[in-house]
């Protein structure tokens, strides 16, 4: 569909690609990685003509169209919700007008039989088929079922776009870019202001509608469930692997391996043959040798290698104050902005140590509960904070209160304390401030870099409850992965209001649900919680199937003698009715018994494989096997996993034979 030729790119003579050519084929869901700064976004840009490449070019046929998303957008604010999105049907006004004009050709024509006449038929035929196919009435369906899958409702429709946030404008030109329906999606960060449900279908979307993809994101789970291909962007090269992202991980590391071999064996090369012309340089009997070495060594093309970390940063969290055994207790918790309920009735207990996570469509009250935690804003109820609970809490805003004489240096070694003073450099270079970006003054920093110093200093505090506002947002992944294992690794009490299912997945152990004005406690991890969201939605869709027993509600309010008619054989539609409602009862029992006959399969299968990886530890030579202590906790995860899923399964049947 699409040829990039031997594209090359320099700023401020560095250059960014180097000679760079590759295809995107139809059907192909491209994700581009690569360090921050390798050009991925740049990349996208010159596809979609945004932008000129210093050489090469990108071939893109007549017929084929490209739809672009940003990273960052500029809206107009005149038009509501339906109108804004209305402008993805252009093309069908344009496809109208040409039609019109096509008829008005041939009602002026009078050569019936000449060939030209007949391909204007032709091409009439074709344009009047392609406009019914996109009527009007399915471009209103199709634009309502959109919008609602980005997490709108109906009402938002006729609401003016300029009291949408930046994040929800972002979603109206998402649902105009999928709604017009390119042949070519380019997507920067399509996720950052999405929920969990509005990303699953975004993916479903991805995966089943649109001929070919290509984005950069920083959520794994996302470009794992949605990619069949990776672009690896490194040192101005390109790596093309035809798999998806996890798999891309393994074979990279391979990669790298083999160069870092590679790379040894010609520096020793290099090493030796310099070492060759140093000591015999000034020898004339080796002169000719001499300069051939020398041809040699300047034919020699030096392999390159991206600098990969490997200090593996181990960063803590300072050792949590005790606090009390319970450092929230909320009792009917309610929020409401004027007649707007946001949530109400909220009674949940946070015991110490316990990581949870919030999470739930945007605007259903997640971060409305931390601003009540914090004593930020006035709520019902009763919220009480434990004993000697210290308070450290991330949110969008904390970048506005950095100190803007600061550098980034300084902003850090202010709050620095033990053992982290000494590595204060690789922690700013795991959060993208390497170099001479840790020198920068905090007043010029971008929103982006505000908000990961920020995060970087809250990392610092001694706090024993930490509040986490969408941490990940401006993260990649190896920041992300960082993160997570500090957060894991912090012997306090931890609140995330996150989409990233990857980030929360092994982090949280319960789950609270924001929606419909209720916020709900579930136990289990967020693949746990997803599953039971899943199974809960084919309940209720099996529910809404079974024939519903209002029929006896008219018989009251009948006239006498209907109703003694009815009286005197009652029992035929009460049988009927209680008939159905028994086999639909006892098909969703067998259903529910099937899951956990299978469940119990699964734990018994783990528990045999967990024993065998501990008599393989208990025997002698045990560590002659480097990967069996990775095993035995991977082992042991997924039969945490799988009780997890059978505890599920059994309470869903303990709930159904009830």
């Amino acid at each position: 569909m699409i040829s990039i030729n031997n594209l090359s790119v320099e700023f401020s003579a560095r250059s960014l690609f180097d000679n760079i050519s590759y295809v995107i084929n139809d059907r192909d869901r491209i994700a581009l990685v690569g360090k921050n700064g390798a050009g991925k976004s740049t990349m996208l840009k010159i596809i979609a003509g945004l932008q000129a490449p210093t050489s090469g070019s990108v071939a893109v046929p007549a017929d084929v169209t490209i739809g672009y998303l940003p990273q960052h957008i500029l809206t107009t604010d005149t038009v509501t919700v339906a109108e804004e999105v209305r402008k993805a049907f252009a093309h069908i006004d344009k496809m109208q007008q040409r039609l019109d004009r096509l008829n008005q050709e041939l009602a002026e024509r009078t050569d019936y039989e000449s060939t030209e006449f007949h391909q204007l038929i032709e091409k009439m035929t074709t344009l009047s088929e392609m406009l019914t196919m996109a009527s009007a009435e399915g471009c209103e369906a199709e634009m309502e079922k959109t919008l609602v899958g980005l997490g709108f409702v109906r009402s938002d429709f006729s609401r003016p776009t300029s009291e949408f946030s930046g994040g929800w404008r972002m979603r109206i030109e998402l649902a105009k870019l999928l709604l017009q329906r390119p042949d070519v999606l380019l997507l920067d960060e399509p996720t950052n202001h999405l929920d969990i449900e509005s990303i699953q279908w975004l993916e479903q979307f991805l995966t089943t509608k649109a001929r070919a993809v290509v984005l950069v994101s920083h959520d794994r789970a996302f470009i794992d469930n949605v990619t069949n291909r990776t672009i690896e962007i490194s040192l101005g090269k390109i790596y093309d692997y035809n798999v998806n992202y996890s798999k891309y991980v393994q074979l990279h590391a391979e990669r790298i391996e083999q160069q870092m071999r590679a790379y040894a064996n010609q520096q020793k090369q290099i090493a030796d043959t310099e070492a060759f012309i140093e000591r015999f340089r000034y020898k004339a009997t080796k002169a000719v040798q001499v300069q051939s070495r020398m041809k040699q060594l300047a034919k020699i093309e030096r392999i390159e290698v991206d600098e990969v970390d490997t200090s593996h940063l181990n960063l803590r969290f300072p050792p949590a104050p005790r606090s009390g055994d319970f450092p929230i207790i909320a009792d009917n918790v309610g929020k409401a902005y004027g007649d707007h309920q946001v949530f109400d009735h909220a009674t949940f207990t946070i015991r110490r140590g316990e990581k949870v996570a919030f999470v739930g469509k945007n605007g259903e009250g997640k971060s409305t509960l931390v601003k009540c935690i914090m004593g930020e804003i006035p709520f019902t109820g009763s919220l009480k904070i434990g004993h000697n609970v210290k308070i450290g809490y991330f949110a969008q805003n904390q970048a506005s209160l950095l100190d803007e004489s600061l550098t980034v240096f300084d902003t850090i070694d202010r709050v620095a304390v033990g053992d982290i003073r000494t590595k204060i450099r690789d922690l700013l270079g795991a959060f993208m401030f390497g170099g001479e970006a840790s020198d920068k003054k905090v007043k010029v920093l971008s929103g982006g870099e505000r908000t990961r110093l920020a995060m970087i200093k809250l990392l610092l505090e001694p706090v024993n409850l930490l509040i986490l506002d969408e941490p990940t947002n401006h993260l990649d992944m190896r920041t992300k992965d960082i993160l997570k294992q500090a957060i894991a690794d912090f012997n306090g009490t931890v609140i995330v209001v996150s989409h990233d299912r990857e980030f929360l997945d092994g982090l949280v152990e319960k789950v609270y649900e924001f929606g419909g004005g209720k916020v709900r406690e579930f136990l289990g991890g967020i693949y746990e919680f997803l599953d039971y969201k899943k199974m809960d939605t084919l309940r209720q869709l099996e529910a809404a199937q079974q024939p519903a027993p209002a029929a006896k509600a008219p018989a009251a309010k009948a006239p006498a003698k209907a109703a003694q008619a009815k009286a005197e054989e009652p029992a035929k539609p009460a049988a009927r009715i209680n008939y159905a409602e028994q086999r639909e009862r006892d098909k969703m029992v067998r259903r529910a018994r099937r899951k956990v006959e299978e469940a119990e399969a699964e734990v018994a299968r783990l528990e045999a494989a967990v024993h065998e990886i501990e008599a393989q530890l208990a025997a002698p030579d045990a560590s002659a096997d480097p990967d069996i202590y990775a095993r035995h906790a991977q082992a042991n995860k997924d039969l945490e996993n799988a009780m997890s899923v059978w505890e599920l399964a059994s309470m869903e049947l303990d709930e159904l034979q009830k």
